[in-house]
């Protein structure tokens, strides 16, 4: 039986109590509005709606959404996550056009371009991610844009792809510590998100990584983690609380107080990192307009 469905993560994730600081607080509901007219307005789909992120109302009710390309199918079956995996079916060749009017019409200074994983495409969906960067440059001159992309199966190639439409940070995420990465991820590998942050900074990138905890790690996993991606010259990295999108997803193990994720960016600062977004409802693209020193 497939973890995603499995009744022993429920006895597990309903055995823990959500504590206080994990609630969600209600936002302005008109801008929230706003965005969610111009995503449904033009045919478009966000990591936000997709992954059920907790801070979809808080971000929304700001102007700012994470646009998720390539359709909302992935092919791969991370355990700790809500995005549908299957057989994708879709490939819009118009979709970069789409987003680039979304962005202009919400005047976003700073636009977040993730995609699911595309394994059934030889290039993992590298160029329409290019050609969305370079649209929305097109059309939006002043804004910045980062992109969360795959691993694109470990293709030196396929990241040059992306890289060539000059992107302004290059996300890619380590999810949780090296011993974890199969139990989550179970089509990536440690050494092969490693190699594309890696490859992106020779290049003289901006990079980014992000990681859950609650899942079962120990503190010497995740400095291990931190100075792996120091060695690298990664940049930036985000911290948050790992959230079961429901009851039968990976099976949460503990929550960590506001405190504790405090004292992980006190480290991750001194390590070296020039940014670093730290606390319980923390995602990827959590407050991404902060990440990039401007002129």
């Amino acid at each position: 039986m497939p973890l995603k469905t499995n009744p022993e993560n429920a006895k597990k994730n309903m055995a823990l109590h959500r504590p206080e600081w994990i609630k969600v607080r209600l936002h302005n509901l008109t801008d929230y509005q706003f965005v969610k007219r111009t995503v449904s307005g033009n045919k478009l789909n966000t990591v936000c709606e997709s992954a059920h992120c907790p801070n979809i109302g808080e971000c929304w009710s700001r102007g700012t959404a994470t646009f998720m390309i390539l359709g909302n199918t992935c092919t791969r079956s991370c355990q700790f996550c809500n995005i549908r995996t299957g057989k994708p079916t879709v490939y819009d060749k118009e979709e970069p056009e789409r987003v680039a009017k979304a962005i202009k019409e919400m005047n976003l200074r700073h636009a977040v371009i993730t995609q699911v994983a595309r394994d059934d495409l030889r290039d993992g969906g590298a160029g329409l991610m290019a050609e969305t960067i370079r649209r929305i440059k097109k059309y939006n001159p002043k804004t910045s844009v980062e992109v969360l992309i795959s691993d694109l199966k470990g293709s030196q190639e396929n990241l040059m792809t992306v890289l060539d439409g000059e992107p302004d940070i290059l996300n890619h995420n380590l999810e949780t510590v090296k011993r974890l990465q199969y139990a989550l991820r179970v089509q990536a590998t440690y050494e092969r998100s490693m190699r594309i942050l890696k490859w992106a900074k020779e290049k003289r990138f901006i990079t980014k990584s992000g990681i859950m905890v609650g899942v079962g790690e120990m503190m010497d996993e995740i400095m291990e983690l931190f100075k792996d991606l120091r060695n690298i010259e990664c940049d930036i990295i985000t911290i948050g609380q790992y959230l079961p999108p429901t009851k039968y997803h990976y099976p949460i193990e503990r929550y960590y107080h506001p405190e504790e994720f405090r004292e992980l960016k006190r480290i991750a600062l001194e390590m070296g990192f020039s940014h670093v977004e730290s606390g319980p409802l923390v995602r990827s693209s959590y407050h991404a307009e902060e990440h990039l020193i401007r002129p």
